[in-house]
């Protein structure tokens, strides 16, 4: 059975299992996806599915009506007030799928998980990505410079945060 985090209008958020995992692979490695993350491979992920979930998950959005996997996302540190998310990928673009599973699974944070604190990093050339979660209400709070190296280039992190008194300030 699949454990439903949260559901939304025309998105769910759920635990992956280990039948999501050639999904998360292939995500990974899409051409206009790996360069904004950088992959784990398979036996990391599957760690990750066959946990208790109590320190990462890894988390598939799915569209409610086809049940058809649109991206996921990997929650680590969730045995802390404070939650990282890190790959944050949408399958599906250009459609809102990305706004709307962030909507989510900030919900799912603040409200049902009572997390203090979620923070995010991203490439600091990944624009998109950063007026998304700037436009959701997170934060820059830091510049790590050179900080992952990729096929042979330093590549520099932004960190980006929201604290619960900021998510539950924001209006709809």
């Amino acid at each position: 059975m699949n454990e439903v985090l949260i559901e939304g209008e025309r998105l769910r958020l759920r635990r992956a299992t280990a039948a999501d995992l050639n999904y998360i692979m292939t995500l990974q490695f899409v051409p206009e996806n790996v360069k904004f993350i950088v992959p784990f491979d398979e036996n990391y992920h599957r760690a990750i599915i066959n946990s208790d979930g109590a320190q990462m998950m890894d988390v598939i959005v799915e569209e409610k009506e086809t049940g058809q996997a649109v991206g996921y996302f990997m929650l680590r540190k969730m045995d802390s007030p404070c939650i990282e998310w890190t790959h944050v990928i949408i399958g599906r673009k250009r459609l809102g799928y990305g706004r709307e599973a962030m909507k989510l699974l900030m919900k799912w944070s603040f409200e049902f998980k009572d997390f203090h604190r979620v923070w995010i990093d991203c490439k600091d050339y990944n624009k998109v990505a950063l007026h998304l979660y700037e436009s959701l209400g997170f934060v820059r709070e830091g510049f790590l410079r050179e900080y992952i190296l990729t096929d042979g280039v330093y590549e520099n992190l932004v960190v980006l945060g929201i604290l619960d008194s900021e998510y539950f300030g924001i209006g709809e």
